[in-house]
C-alpha cells in the first residue's frame, strides 16, 4: 500500500522518499518509481532511526510537505489473549503504535516549520471488529486512531493536517499469494476462493463482495495528502469495500 501511494503521488508529480528496512528493496522500489523518488533506509522500531530516515528524506528531497506511514506487523500480533505472551505485546507495540509515534514525531518539527504538511497514519477495519483472534494488532491500532486524531487536534494551528486511513482486506503480495495457496490447495481456479474465505472463515460482510486493491488505497492516501483534502482533518477513514463492524 505504501508503494501504491508512492505510485500516486509520483504521477501526480510530487517528489517522495520511500522509506524501508531493506536497502537493497528500498532501491528497488524508488528505481521503479522514477526520477522523482528517492529510498531511505533504516528501522523505526529502532529509537533514533525515523529521526534519521526523515532527515535524509528532508535532506533528498529539499523539504518535506507530508508523511505517510504504513508500516504493518507479523502474524503473531494477530493472536488471542492467551497466546499472546508479552513479547509478542512489545513487538506488536513498538511495530504498530511506537514506529507511527516515532515517524511522526520526526517529522512534526518540519512541517511545522514548513508552515503546515499532512500526516497520514494506518489503522484498520479490524479496530472496529472485536476480534478475539488479533487482540494486540486490534487494540494497538485503536492507539493509531487516537494517536493521529489528537495530533490533529494538537497541530491544526501550525497548519498540519492529521488523518488515520482505515483499510479492510487489501489484496496485497501476501493476500495474493494466499489465493494462489488456495487454488492449488483445492485444485480449483484461483478467482473467488479468496472472497470465499472473507465470507466463510474471516466473517467479513463485505458489501462489494471483494478485496480491495493496493492501488484504491494508494488513491486515498495521495488524495489525504493532496492540497485536495485540506479541510479534512482528524478523520477516521474506512476504506474497506462497505464492511459491516
Amino acid at each position: 500500500m505504501g508503494f501504491a501511494t508512492a505510485e500516486v503521488l509520483v504521477a501526480d508529480g510530487a517528489r517522495v522518499a520511500v522509506a524501508g528496512r531493506d536497502a537493497g528493496r528500498a532501491r528497488e522500489a524508488a528505481d521503479a518509481l522514477g526520477p522523482l523518488a528517492v529510498s531511505v533506509t533504516g528501522d523505526v522500531n529502532v529509537e533514533g532511526e525515523a529521526d534519521r530516515l526523515v532527515a535524509a528524506a528532508v535532506e533528498a528531497l529539499g523539504g518535506l510537505a507530508g508523511i505517510a506511514i504504513t508500516t504493518g506487523t507479523g502474524l503473531e500480533a494477530h493472536s488471542r489473549l492467551e497466546q499472546a505472551t508479552d513479547a509478542i505485546w512489545s513487538e506488536a507495540f513498538d511495530d504498530v503504535l511506537m514506529g507511527t509515534v516515532r515517524a511522526v514525531r520526526a517529522a512534526m518539527p518540519h512541517l511545522v516549520a514548513n508552515g503546515g504538511g499532512t500526516v497520514v497514519t494506518t489503522g484498520a477495519y479490524g479496530m472496529r471488529a472485536y476480534h478475539p483472534d488479533r487482540l494486540p494488532y486490534v487494540t494497538l491500532k485503536y492507539g493509531v486512531a487516537a494517536f493521529t486524531k489528537t495530533i490533529a487536534r494538537e497541530y491544526g494551528p501550525s497548519g498540519v493536517r492529521a488523518n488515520c486511513v482505515c483499510p479492510g482486506a487489501i489484496e496485497t503480495d501476501s493476500l495474493q499469494a494466499l489465493r494462489a495457496q488456495l487454488a492449488e490447495a483445492r485444485g480449483l481456479p484461483p478467482e473467488g476462493l479468496l472472497e470465499q474465505l472473507m465470507v466463510e472463515e474471516w466473517h467479513m460482510d463485505v458489501a462489494l463482495q471483494r478485496p480491495g486493491t493496493p492501488g484504491e488505497v494508494g488513491d486515498l492516501f495521495a488524495f489525504l495528502l493532496s492540497d485536495r483534502a485540506a479541510y479534512v482533518t482528524g478523520a477516521i477513514v474506512n476504506i474497506d469495500g462497505g464492511t459491516t463492524f
